[in-house]
């Protein structure tokens, strides 16, 4: 599966449109980062806990973006678009969404 952020895939043609998916995710943070993610708030630094938490999020949403787009019979998502967003105290929703094509060979 092609995926794309910019209208076009370089050196294909869009064939087919079959229209918008998407992929989603809701993840709550672990006591354990909190805690580190706090000295590293008076220390400062990255926090690596949480770093990690939203690339297995994004992950997560791409392949469910993915698994959509296959069941349409698309060979590429083009114009991908990823929002954040709280959900509760202590969850986060990463969203993803695009537009499922049939690209071809030029």
């Amino acid at each position: 599966m092609l995926i794309s952020n910019m209208e076009v895939v370089p050196g294909k043609k869009i064939a087919t449109h079959l229209g918008l998916v998407q992929g989603s995710t809701v993840r709550a943070k672990h006591a354990g980062r909190d805690i580190m993610a706090g000295l590293k708030n008076i220390f400062g630094g990255e926090l690596k806990g949480y770093t990690e938490l939203l690339s297995e999020s994004r992950d997560e949403a791409l392949q469910r973006l993915s698994e959509q787009a296959r069941a349409l019979g698309a060979n590429a998502v083009v114009n991908v678009r990823f929002s954040t967003s709280s959900i509760a105290a202590g969850a986060s929703e990463i969203f993803v969404y695009g537009t499922a094509v049939i690209v071809e060979d030029r």
